[in-house]
């Protein structure tokens, strides 16, 4: 049965479309969807252009692990929508799903775009409405306020949520307009930073003309009380690729806390450091420092010239001092990438201000999921699942909060 009820939900992202069918298929409330960009849902395109990755399926404790200092209030989203929870949705919309050699879940397709279209499909058959480009403005007199081609336009709903991304993307919809609306309006919100993002380096103009674009692998990089396996590539102006964006949090809080900070890489992560000395102390001969490092240590190619950038001649002609920064190598970063380049955010709506349902404390009816809010979490589909989840929590909230429960 259908109601009198209508449900405005602004942003047409993951939180927003999984609220959407929780309210209109299992409540058969009057839900609208209002975007701002000219179609929903185009950084879930976007995220699926170099193959959709939608979760994880390593255990459940580690995946909540994930969150950092937010897994307890995300795994409370998870509690009642996980990783294998998202995985039957996905197939109950004629989506099979695989897990790739590292753990990671695909559709099988690898594509975003027919999950996309399927579950667009089915929310309209439940009776959604959608309404783009209308960008949400804030309130008067109670109302939801939106820009629109035709002029402004005042909604009123019996509730509303908020589920308007966070600020990387901007080009996409995700950029952080609603911040100073949020803040004018009493909320707290702390400020938007980069997540998942690249950083910058001082490289010298020989190594950057030389160096940018190629990929350092495998190595072990260390950040903080973070440690991780794999490679990265080095751009013009510093770092980027998954390896730094698995520890782009402990680097970027790291700047911001002391003004500085750097990567630690192991360059020769299969050999020890008393191998790589016993070994470089051999003599040269006629060899050139490359050769040596070559037939010695195995490191050529863009590892040599990171330690001939970063280590002073000193050390170079030392065994012992060599072998040390090939273990140990300090690459120091000077700052993030922009916001609007990084994969996703941090900062957003502070959890102080939220109810455990995803209500604002002073706003009563008006909620908020997604990336919005002030969690992140690293690159493998943790942040698509816990978005899935926040807008399935926000819903359930909604039908507990309704006067008559709805």
């Amino acid at each position: 049965m259908t109601t009198t009820k209508r449900i405005a939900i602004v942003g047409g992202g993951p939180a927003g479309l999984m609220a959407a069918e929780v309210l209109s298929a299992e409540a058969g409330l009057r839900v609208d969807i209002y975007d701002a960009m000219p179609s929903v849902g185009r950084k879930f395109l976007m995220a699926g252009k170099g193959g959709m990755n939608i979760t994880h399926s390593e255990p459940l404790a580690d995946f909540v692990g994930r969150y950092g200092a937010r897994a307890g209030l995300v795994g409370h989203w998870l509690d009642a929508f996980g990783p294998q929870a998202l995985r039957d949705w996905i197939h109950g919309l004629g989506i099979d799903t695989f897990i790739g050699t590292s753990g990671r879940v695909f559709p099988t397709d690898m594509k975003a775009a027919p999950l996309l279209r399927a579950w667009l499909h089915r929310l309209r058959g439940q009776g959604v409405h959608f309404h783009v480009r209308h960008r949400w403005l804030g309130w008067r007199d109670g109302q939801l306020r939106f820009a629109t081609p035709a002029g402004e336009l005042a909604v009123a709903a019996d509730a509303a949520l908020l589920a308007v991304g966070g600020g990387s993307w901007a080009r996409l919809g995700s950029d952080g307009a609603w911040v100073p609306v949020l803040r004018d309006a009493g909320v707290e919100v702390e400020a938007l930073k980069p997540a998942n993002c690249g950083f910058d380096v001082d490289w010298s103009p020989y190594f950057r003309e030389r160096h940018a674009g190629q990929a350092v692998k495998p190595v072990l990089a260390t950040a903080g009380a973070q440690t991780r396996q794999g490679e990265f590539n080095i751009t013009e102006g510093g770092l980027e690729g998954g390896l730094i964006y698995a520890l782009a949090a402990e680097l970027r809080d790291a700047l911001a806390r002391d003004g500085r900070a750097a990567l630690h890489l192991d360059l020769a992560p299969g050999r020890s450091l008393e191998r790589l000395a016993a070994d470089l102390a051999r003599p040269r001969g006629r060899d050139s420092l490359a050769n040596h490092l070559r037939r010695r240590a195995g490191i050529e190619g863009v590892k040599a010239a990171l330690l001939r950038e970063l280590c002073p001649p000193e050390t170079l002609a030392s065994a012992s001092a060599l072998a040390a920064a090939i273990k140990d190598l300090p690459v120091p970063v000077t700052a993030t990438r922009p916001l609007d380049e990084a994969i996703s955010s941090a900062g957003g709506v502070s959890f102080a201000a939220l109810d455990d349902q995803l209500m604002l404390r002073g706003m009563p009816g008006v909620f908020c999921a997604g990336e919005m809010l002030d969690w992140e979490a690293p690159t493998g589909g943790y942040l698509l699942t816990a978005c899935f989840a926040s807008g399935r929590v926000a819903a359930r909230g909604i039908l507990d909060w309704l006067p008559d429960g709805a």
